[in-house]
């Protein structure tokens, strides 16, 4: 696990300046804080920071071929690279250690770019080819770690973080509204674009190449919904075939030269994981959950992560978070973050990593169940749209009116607008925004939507539904979350928070090999009837007890909206007073305002909508405000996370 980073003065030629690569690789540093490597070849550079988890003194970066003419830095884990390697030796490659790195090298001789279609892990890598000057950048099918890249003036310059990009001096940080118009709808920034102009993420299962003819990026990957099964595949069979991809799965994401453990919700997804895990292991698992102080103890999942945790005898720890940290943590938040993300259980992810980096360097999670076995009440809902298409329109903005002035139902309101929808792309799009469309036209300055020229997020969607060959109403939700809710918020979040604290984070369920059988399963072994889940929960019961099974879904709640009406109203207050959204001229302050005093005084729960606009205002305030050099902003704000 790394940060890497690089510069290619492709079309310029200059030589590259080893102090700027440094600077990239310093505010990377909470990547990797065990070891840094670099590598120039005249005009280009590429380094990383190394966290150590598989041969510790042999894995150093970067890593070549024999010859030196093939040269890699590399960010992930690849989990079947004793397998590769095995191969690898048999075509007469000679490895000199024993790192997942160096199968990357080998594999890019025999195969090109196509060696990424014989990796099963997680990765963002750059292949430098020197004799055909060539430089190969590559991020894992799912996207479960991060890369972007900027270019501009015949150079490209990449990074595992924004930030390492904004070291270079060529790069400005500028605001990128249709970006922020996403983010406002959505929750998140959708790759390819980011909240900084000119500034790209790299999408899951996409390669970059960048030779003296420029740069192109292609797809390598995509999810198929196709069902190659025989029709005549039992239930049971079925399930057999899933506990088997599970169990394999995870035995492969156990490799690891350095102390490990698990983040433990309480839900279907981690249980089951630690479920399988203490089958392979021989002492207690190590589990880590979090939890609520003072009235937001109601709002806590520990009880249910108590129950697994004795259920597995695992090693347990617990840590409380208070109102106090949602205040003294936001602004580090964002920082790790690089853009603000519309969600509150990012605090939660934090400091749960920085609990189990204290004992271990690496942990599994059960991030991606829901979107591979439909486990969002959303998905039940789309059910109901032929039935409600039906209703006249008049009746429908009856009920849409009248409903707007009862106070609370958040989300019943949102169902009811989302349903509404007759296309499939408005309606998927808000199924769970965070500002819907109408209520973005009365957020919006004047001079924003201007700008913004009609611009909306539902392109986003209607671009992916395009390229799918999912039929059936579910599996193009799941395919659109696989593509852009889980990578570009769930993934990017837990791959930040992990790595803000040197935590390497790991991800079973979302093996490709696992999240194609998924794909492939019929609808109804994923939803039936009303039981989301329907398949997973039928193997997991084999382990786990009822009340973990059969529990109501909850997200991860937190109680931050009860903070921010009371403890921390001071901080909403100062972020998004009237003065400062006048200055910033995005938002229409008597909009936000109204949206504080309802917030406040009851009628209404706004938490999630003033914490995306107030996450807005922190990212504005870390990158775009100061003066003072990123380099020397970025030590300064690591330095308050020790």
């Amino acid at each position: 696990m790394c940060g890497i980073c690089g510069i290619y003065e492709y079309k310029t030629q200059r030589s590259v300046d080893q102090q700027i690569l440094d600077d990239m690789l310093q505010v990377l540093h909470h990547r990797g804080p065990d070891d840094a490597g670099s590598f120039l070849d005249r005009d280009l550079s590429m380094g990383m920071r190394r966290l150590s988890i598989i041969d510790l003194n042999g894995g150093k970066q970067p890593i070549s071929n024999e010859d030196g003419t093939v040269v890699t830095v590399f960010n992930g884990e690849i989990y079947n690279y004793q397998l590769l390697r095995g191969q690898l030796e048999a075509r007469g490659h000679i490895l000199a250690t024993a790192s997942d790195t160096e199968v990357i090298v080998h594999l890019y001789e025999e195969f090109g770019e196509q060696c990424v279609q014989h990796l099963r892990g997680m990765f963002g890598f750059a292949v430098w080819d020197k004799r055909k000057r060539r430089l190969l950048l590559a991020r894992d099918r799912l996207g479960i770690k991060p890369l972007y890249y900027t270019q501009a003036g015949g150079r490209l310059i990449f990074g595992s973080e924004i930030k390492a990009i904004l070291q270079h001096p060529s790069v400005k940080a500028a605001l990128n509204t249709e970006g922020l118009n996403n983010l406002l709808s959505l929750k998140y920034v959708p790759a390819p674009q980011t909240m900084f102009e000119d500034i790209y993420a790299l999408p899951p299962g996409s390669i970059l190449k960048c030779d003296a003819n420029g740069v192109e990026v292609r797809r390598y990957w995509d999810l198929s919904f196709a069902n190659h099964h025989d029709g005549n595949i039992r239930e049971e069979e079925y399930a057999e075939r899933l506990e088997a991809l599970m169990r394999e799965c995870v035995k492969m994401h156990l490799i690891s030269d350095v102390p490990f453990g698990a983040f433990l919700s309480g839900g279907l997804d981690s249980s089951t994981i630690v479920a399988l895990m203490s089958q392979f292991l021989n002492e207690p698992v190590k589990t880590y959950s979090v939890g609520f102080e003072g009235q937001g103890q109601a709002f806590s999942e520990l009880p249910y992560a108590r129950v697994v945790a004795n259920r597995f005898r695992t090693d347990h720890h617990e840590v409380f978070i208070r109102p106090a940290h949602l205040v003294d943590l936001a602004q580090k938040v964002v920082w790790h973050l690089d853009q603000p993300l519309a969600e509150h259980a990012t605090l939660a992810n934090y400091m749960v990593a920085e609990l189990a980096a204290r004992d271990v360097k690496m942990v599994l999670t059960g991030e991606g169940g829901d979107e591979l076995f439909a486990g969002y009440a959303r998905y039940s809902g789309e059910r109901l749209s032929p039935f409600f298409q039906k209703i006249p329109k008049a009746a429908k903005s009856f009920a849409l009116a009248a409903g707007s002035r009862l106070p609370g139902l958040r989300r019943q309101k949102l169902a009811l607008y989302a349903l509404s929808q007759s296309e499939e792309v408005t309606r998927f799009v808000n199924w769970f925004p965070l500002f819907n469309s109408e209520m973005k036209q009365g957020l919006l300055s004047k001079d924003l939507k201007a700008s913004l020229s009609g611009y909306d997020a539902d392109y986003v969607f209607a671009q992916h539904l395009a390229s799918t060959n999912a039929t059936a109403s579910v599996n193009r939700m799941l395919y659109v979350d696989t593509k852009l809710w889980l990578p570009d918020l769930l993934l990017a979040r837990g791959d930040k928070m992990s790595m803000a604290v040197s935590l390497e984070a790991r991800v079973p369920l979302l093996d490709h090999k696992l999240v194609e059988f998924a794909a492939s399963l019929p609808q109804n072994l994923k939803l039936k009837g009303l039981v989301r889940k329907y398949l997973l929960k039928k193997v997991s019961q084999r382990w786990l007890p009822r009340e973990i099974i059969h529990r109501k879904k909850q997200g991860f709640p937190m109680p931050s909206s009860l903070w921010l009406r009371n403890e921390a109203r001071s901080f909403v207050r100062d972020l998004l007073s009237p003065s400062v959204l006048r200055r910033r001229g995005l938002f229409n302050p008597a909009f936000v305002e109204n949206l504080i005093q309802q917030h406040e005084n009851g009628f209404a729960d706004h938490g999630s909508l003033l914490w995306g606009l107030m996450n807005v205002e922190l990212w504005q305030r870390v990158f775009m405000d100061s003066r003072v050099q990123p380099q020397r902003r970025a030590g300064a704000l690591a330095a308050q996370a020790v």
